[in-house]
């Protein structure tokens, strides 16, 4: 009996552990303030298709992916789509919203199983009181993020449909907001387009020059990406 609570404990802390794994800002804590954390954050399976947190919630936690994959998105009154962000493994998001204490402004939704771990606000707001390094994490998670949101105004406004279907998917590989993420991923060319302000059609046409130009390659069900810099930096005004 005493072996398998031993055991059972074991198992609990090593999930504790995983949660936070690919996560900047917990490798910054002390270690006390680690512990309430992993004793206080709950994990919930987001099957894909399904809602992590809907549009008009009251904001009760932050939230991070442990694994899997995740869209920030809002439909408008006629029924079109607009993509915000994508969040992978080791992304936390919602903060702007916790520190305003506003209902949720976007539908997240799982673009396959995901696990999401949920951080109750008085967890977070203890955080907020106690460690310095949780708060610089936030000061730069919102400089990234106001980046990252211009950087898209700027895309949708200026650049041809190649490059910005090029410069939106590279931004979803921004190493501080989804820092747990691989090169590759498990996108449909319809999302690649929601998050491009694109056609599904026009979408896998810049996929394909993508592709041709050795930058990404295209799989069944997603994508690899070969040359992320390359990618960044792709402009289809200029010649190789």
């Amino acid at each position: 009996m005493i072996e398998d609570a031993k055991n059972i404990k074991q198992q609990e802390t090593s999930e504790a552990k995983e949660r936070f794994a690919k996560s900047m800002w917990a490798k910054m804590l002390a270690p006390e303030h680690l512990q309430r954390v992993e004793s206080e954050v709950v994990e919930r399976f987001v099957p894909a298709g399904a809602y992590a947190c809907r549009k008009g919630d009251s904001v009760d936690h932050w939230m991070g992916v442990i694994d899997g994959f995740l869209k920030m998105s809002s439909i408008s009154p006629e029924g079109k789509i607009i993509t915000f962000s994508c969040m992978l493994a080791g992304g936390w998001f919602g903060e702007g919203s916790m520190l305003k204490t506003e209902n949720r402004k976007y539908d997240v939704v799982a673009l396959r199983d995901t696990r999401v771990a949920y951080m109750p606000r008085t967890t977070f707001n203890y955080l907020l009181d106690n460690s310095i390094p949780f708060n610089r994490f936030l000061l730069q998670q919102l400089n990234e993020r106001l980046g990252l949101f211009i950087s898209l105004v700027e895309f949708d406004r200026m650049l041809d449909t190649d490059t910005r279907v090029a410069r939106c998917i590279a931004a979803m590989f921004n190493p501080y907001l989804n820092p747990g993420g691989g090169l590759q991923l498990q996108i449909s060319q319809e999302e690649i387009g929601y998050i491009s302000s694109v056609s599904r059609q026009r979408a896998n046409q810049a996929l394909q020059l993508l592709e041709k130009k050795k930058l990404l390659s295209v799989d069944y069900g997603g994508i690899t990406i070969l040359d992320l810099p390359g990618l960044r930096s792709f402009s289809s005004q200029f010649p190789d």
